[in-house]
């Protein structure tokens, strides 16, 4: 059992999965409005489900609004980033035992 306020970060709480035993890593994280990740690129999926508030997302080029309740499947090797609005809170989830990412900007 892991308490989500145990996980390393700030804003962002982190769970590498070989670091438990699990073949899938995530990230919870609570940002503050106009702020977010650069432009950058997995090798592997990355599926956001976005919980609270709203986001500016970037994915190949092509900006979408994700709202609370909405769900975003970025596939390996696709660039993307976000702005957050105003109480955005997601979880992003990897089919990787840990997270790498390629920074693009």
């Amino acid at each position: 059992m892991i308490e989500v306020s145990d996980l390393p970060g700030n804003l962002i709480g982190r769970f590498e999965g070989r670091d438990y035993g699990s073949s899938v890593s995530f990230f919870i994280g609570t940002f503050r409005e106009g702020t977010g990740p650069g432009l950058h690129r997995h090798p592997y999926d990355e599926t956001f489900i976005v919980e609270a508030g709203s986001a500016t997302f970037t994915i190949a080029g092509d900006t979408v609004e994700l709202q609370a309740g909405q769900i975003a499947v970025v596939p390996a090797g696709t660039p993307h980033k976000f702005v957050s609005g105003e109480g955005f809170r997601l979880i992003s989830i990897t089919p990787a035992d840990h997270m790498t990412q390629e920074e693009l900007e």
